[in-house]
């Protein structure tokens, strides 16, 4: 009985220690890097968040009319575009700034003179409901793409 009470004990350590490395498994290093899906995911987030922007300017326009029935359906549409502007610097901040780039690169700091300028981008996005730093957005992964792979 106390040996099976060892082993369980020592499998759910075992199984809670693993659950916490699969969270954090880009920061071990493991090896496992997809520059071009990472790409990819910023662009689709930069969507989400035109699209949450678009969704805002359609539900206030009701509410300024003095129809409230949206008001939680806006609440959703603004915290939709703040998670995405904070996943989109996660990426950048987490993946290529501290894993993908390093001083020795060639164009080093144009490469993160980029990032830096995503990075703000992003955080107008969640102040703001202006879809110009969306398209700024996407001109700066384009340039930083066009950096980062040739």
């Amino acid at each position: 009985m106390k040996k099976s009470l060892q082993i369980i004990c020592c499998a759910v350590v075992f199984v809670l220690g693993s659950l916490s490395l699969v969270h954090a498994h880009c920061e071990i290093p493991c090896g496992i890097y997809d520059d071009p899906a990472r790409i990819e995911l910023m662009r689709e987030h930069i969507t989400t968040i035109e699209r949450s922007m678009d969704q805002i300017h359609v539900l206030s326009k009701d509410m300024k009319n003095g129809d409230v029935a949206h008001h939680n359906q806006m609440v959703r549409w603004v915290t939709n575009k703040e998670d995405h502007a904070g996943k989109l610097q996660h990426i950048v901040s987490q993946y290529f700034m501290t894993q993908r780039i390093s001083a020795d690169d060639e164009k080093y700091a144009e490469k993160i003179s980029v990032l830096h300028q995503i990075l703000v981008e992003a955080m107008k996005c969640k102040q703001t409901v202006d879809t110009g730093h969306v398209e700024k957005l996407r001109d700066l992964v384009d340039r930083f793409e066009t950096l980062y792979f040739k």
